[in-house]
């Protein structure tokens, strides 16, 4: 069937017209993609909402910057803290709001180091580094092995006593554990990255493969959106269904906030605050009705009566417990220790987000105005998300970091794709993490409301790992069979493991071990089922998608004058690295002299081609 419209990719994000500041930004926009190469758009109104008001390498005013940067980290500020609240369950910290307070502020102040790195020495372009939902899959299928389930006494508030040894030595014990596999886990990927192979792993794995493993991802998570969402239905509804009005029903409708400018002086301006922040308006609303309904005791105060845990003091004090400055530093709970089954269960993560960033670097290069990633930019993003995961292991945030696709999707929305606004963000995130009172206040809230949240981002994890299937033929009997047996096969399986803990048992701890995490990992089942099974069904490359899947990595513009300016590294490095011949075969080193090239074929001002809506769906509608 042939569709009546066709989409350039950016209809479904409502491009703000006006920004806050009402900036005079003349002289200074480039052409965002458009569907067809080189063709024009219809109209003037569709040229101007298709115009960047900042291109990568601009360097935007420093106010700008601030305020851009602030939005940035508002928009990664749910997946960033919800990794942390999701963690304290298998650590055993679901009563312990101090400790938690400080696993937020460390995973912000590794994200905020991190996304700096990225920026000046890994891919160079604008894309924010934060946790990620890949490896929290094979985590919580560590912790959930018998030898580390949390005793009876932790999930008992009035039994916890956080100061106590015992205690400290529960969680943190589980917390070492899961440090030593993502560091280890982590130099797989910084090998791959630096050693130029994640093109060989780019061969094999198609929309078959990505789709089960990411949509898996979110539905393997279903038990914890469920169990704090029914701790207080309504509140959870309410705040999932805020999030949808905000996020679906009233995108496209501007509020009027106040602006100054020269020219105009004092003035109002639109601005579509529902379309950029929805999750924080969302959990904002909700988190103050529920203080209104703490304070005036119209929540029960009995902890056996339903809805309890939806008032906002179960904390105790936590605020005025927390320091107002806490500076995280590496080996904070102790010194890491390995576990041989924790590194394989990490090592399908790690695969996962490799895969998921190469996607998120062509999609923020065509929404922030730039060439192409070149293959030596990759390799080097790659490697430094690999050495941001050993830093993250380090620091104890018992996560990796990865590359952000909600951020990927606000460089359509603000039109500044400068990457000076997203190291603005890194030095916010680190600013937030050493303010402990920061990451005490997101601690105090509700349960019920982060089940509303959970509701509807794991259910857009889950969708954007379908939207992958677009470019295989979904009409072929081949690919239905694979995926369907994918899915089916990586919910089935986990869920009898984990019912039946002792039903593996080889002779061999260890072998008993890995076999427990990768069995009750999702993603991994789910992923290894479609990778074996796309690989040997016969197929051809356009049944299989593999053609779509890896056009948009065919472009490689990696030595143009173009391409330098973006990609090459800061400080001269790359002059340097010329200079050598021996060098410039390094994977991750830049070529030599640029070569000339047409203006018009590489020029970050031309359209660059159509994004890629799988990369950024899930930003856009969060």
């Amino acid at each position: 069937m042939v569709p009546e419209k066709e989409s350039n990719g950016l209809d479904n994000y409502a491009f703000a017209s006006a920004f806050l500041f009402d900036c005079k930004l003349e002289g200074h926009f480039c052409d965002l993609p458009d569907a067809k190469h080189g063709k024009e758009l219809d109209t003037s109104l569709d040229k101007d909402n298709n115009k960047l008001a900042y291109c990568v390498t601009d360097v935007p005013p420093w106010y700008l910057c601030i305020i851009l940067g602030i939005q940035h980290c508002l928009t990664a500020f749910g997946g960033i803290i919800a990794i942390p609240l999701i963690l304290s369950q298998g650590l055993c910290l679901q009563h312990d709001g101090l400790t938690q307070s400080h696993l937020i502020s460390t995973i912000f102040f590794v994200s905020g180091i991190c996304t700096l790195l990225q920026v000046a020495f890994g891919i160079r372009l604008p894309i924010l580094q934060g946790g990620t939902f890949t490896l929290l899959a094979p985590s919580m299928a560590m912790l959930s092995m018998p030898e580390w389930t949390c005793p009876a006494w932790t999930q008992n508030a009035s039994l916890v006593n956080a100061s106590s040894t015992e205690f400290m030595e529960v969680w943190q014990s589980r917390m070492r554990a899961l440090q030593g596999s993502i560091m280890v886990g982590s130099l797989f990927q910084i090998f791959v990255g630096f050693s130029g192979l994640i093109g060989l792993f780019m061969r094999f794995i198609g929309p078959l493969t990505i789709a089960p493993t990411i949509s898996l991802i979110g539905l393997s998570l279903f038990d914890s959106a469920g169990i704090n969402a029914g701790n207080h239905w309504g509140i959870s509804a309410m705040t999932t269904a805020l999030i949808i009005l905000f996020s679906q029903y009233l995108r496209h409708i501007p509020v009027p906030f106040p602006a100054y400018s020269k020219d105009k002086k004092l003035h109002t301006s639109r601005v579509y605050v529902f379309q950029i922040l929805p999750v924080l308006l969302g959990i904002s609303f909700s988190w103050l009705i529920c203080y209104i309904l703490t304070t005036y005791n119209i929540l029960p105060s009995d902890p056996d009566q339903y809805g309890y845990l939806a008032r906002t003091d179960l904390k105790g004090d936590v605020m005025g417990q927390a320091p107002w400055f806490s500076f995280p530093y590496p080996g904070q709970w102790g010194v890491p220790t390995v576990s041989l089954a924790g590194v394989v269960g990490i090592l399908a993560g790690v695969i996962s987000s490799m895969i998921e960033s190469v996607g998120d670097y062509h999609a923020c290069a065509r929404l922030s105005g730039a060439p192409p990633p070149p293959k030596h930019a990759i390799n080097r993003g790659i490697g430094i998300e690999g050495l941001g995961c050993l830093l993250a292991g380090a620091w104890g945030t018992g996560n990796g970091t990865t590359s952000y696709s909600e951020n990927v999707g606000a460089l359509g929305i603000t039109k500044v794709g400068s990457r000076m606004v997203i190291v603005a963000s890194g030095v916010l995130m680190v600013v937030m993490g050493v303010f402990g009172k920061v990451g005490a206040i997101f601690t105090t809230i509700p349960s019920p409301v982060v089940g509303g949240m959970f509701m509807v981002m794991f259910g857009v994890i889950s969708a954007a790992g379908v939207s992958n299937l677009q470019y295989a033929d979904m009409n072929s009997s081949r690919n239905i069979f694979i995926f369907g047996f994918s899915m089916f096969s990586g919910l089935v399986i986990p869920n009898w493991i984990l019912k039946n803990a002792k039903a593996i048992v080889t002779g061999v701890l260890e072998l008993d071990q890995v076999l427990q995490v990768l069995l009750t990992t999702s993603m991994f089942v789910g992923g290894f089922f479609g990778f074996i099974l796309d690989n040997t069904i016969p197929g051809s490359k356009h049944e299989r998608g593999i053609i779509a899947w890896n056009k948009v990595h065919e472009d490689d513009s990696s030595n143009t004058v173009e391409s330098g300016q973006v990609y090459n590294l800061p400080f001269g490095i790359s002059s340097y690295l010329s200079s050598s011949s021996w060098l410039r075969y390094i994977p991750f080193c830049p070529p030599g002299a640029p070569r000339s090239l047409d203006t018009n074929a590489l020029d970050p001002k031309q359209p660059l081609g159509q994004p890629e809506p799988s990369q950024i769906i899930t930003g856009v509608t969060m």
